[in-house]
């Protein structure tokens, strides 16, 4: 073990782009684990768009980060050491701890053996749940149906095309560079995938690759590709409101989106929070383990090391240099 717990405190509230200086690397002792408690070290952290959301002071769906405070994230841990008798040094706990290296915590969530640790952050995570219970109870697909998918190559994007895939659909990817989109097809088995970076009228792409117009958009990009989707809708649509990580950086009120085809279409548009669904985890798990195990739905992630790394490793989320699930790797895993 370390002698010191190395944390990402919150300085200031970013203005725009998060710079070096919003958050601050720091050395602490490593916490002692009081009665009934387990002392957690952090192997693998999670890095998503929300953590952006989370340093503002705005109106969301958990408190903001107070300034000061650990950086919040969500994160796969081993015990250390434990004065609970539930758990023992060794086991595997899914964990909430933030930006750090060691935790002191009275409870946690064991996990079981046989699967690749990065899985439990990803596919058979949150990751993985966001993209189940968003387009199985909001998007509701039925077979033949067109669906679309902004950031597809990301971690939630990409799951979220293969379950389509797997419910009959047709379905459309939007991603920013042509290998992510080569890969989406020929590996993830998209039917199409269009670079929004090199298309220059999204509009025309959509009623290219969707002729009898979109049934189901599970939107993460929101501003302008939401803009070209709206455009582009089929009677009766359903629109899964997952991120709008187009605009999490930006200064000033969010970009507007015309809704004038939500009532010309009839369709609907919904909200939706992983957090809403966590006591139906086990439904979801008792589901999408053995697509994984069947080879029915793969998964990337792209990994960086090291704790010091986390806040120069949060913008690749928002230039689209990762690949699926973006992972801090803390510390090894155990043997």
């Amino acid at each position: 073990m370390r002698n010191s717990n190395r944390q990402w405190i919150l300085k200031k509230r970013p203005v725009g782009d998060i710079k070096p200086g919003d958050l601050e690397l720091v050395e602490s002792p490593i916490p002692v684990p009081g009665p009934g408690e387990i002392l957690v070290r952090t192997v693998y952290l999670s890095l998503d768009p929300t953590n952006r959301i989370w340093m503002s002071d705005m109106e969301q769906y958990m408190p903001p980060v107070e300034l000061g405070e650990v950086m919040r994230g969500g994160t796969l841990s081993v015990v250390e050491q434990s004065n609970n008798p539930d758990f023992k040094p060794g086991d595997v706990v899914n964990t909430f701890t933030g930006w750090q290296e060691y935790a002191a915590v009275p409870m946690a969530q064991k996990m079981p053996p046989g699967v690749p640790l990065p899985a439990y952050m990803s596919v058979l995570g949150a990751t993985g749940a966001t993209a189940y219970f968003g387009l199985l109870d909001l998007g509701k697909p039925q077979p033949g149906e067109t669906v679309v998918v902004s950031a597809a190559a990301g971690a939630v994007g990409s799951i979220v095309g293969q379950i389509a895939k797997l419910k009959g659909c047709r379905v459309v990817g939007i991603a920013g560079s042509d290998e992510k989109c080569r890969h989406l097809v020929k590996d993830f088995g998209f039917d199409a995938c269009i670079n929004y970076k090199t298309e220059k009228d999204m509009r025309a792409a959509l009623k290219r690759e969707c002729p009898n117009g979109i049934d189901i958009d599970f939107e993460n990009a929101g501003g302008a590709i939401l803009d070209a989707v709206m455009d582009n809708l089929a009677m009766k649509a359903r629109i899964v409101l997952c991120g709008m990580i187009s605009q999490y950086n930006a200064t000033g009120q969010m970009a507007g989106t015309n809704i004038t085809n939500i009532l010309m279409k009839r369709a609907r548009i919904e909200g939706f929070i992983i957090i809403d669904y966590l006591p139906r985890f086990g439904e979801f798990i008792a589901e999408m383990a053995p697509w994984v195990m069947q080879g029915k739905i793969k998964y990337d992630t792209t990994i960086v090391k090291g704790i010091e790394s986390a806040l120069p490793s949060l913008d690749m989320l928002f230039t689209g240099k990762n690949t699926g699930k973006l992972l801090i790797q803390v510390s090894d895993e155990p043997k």
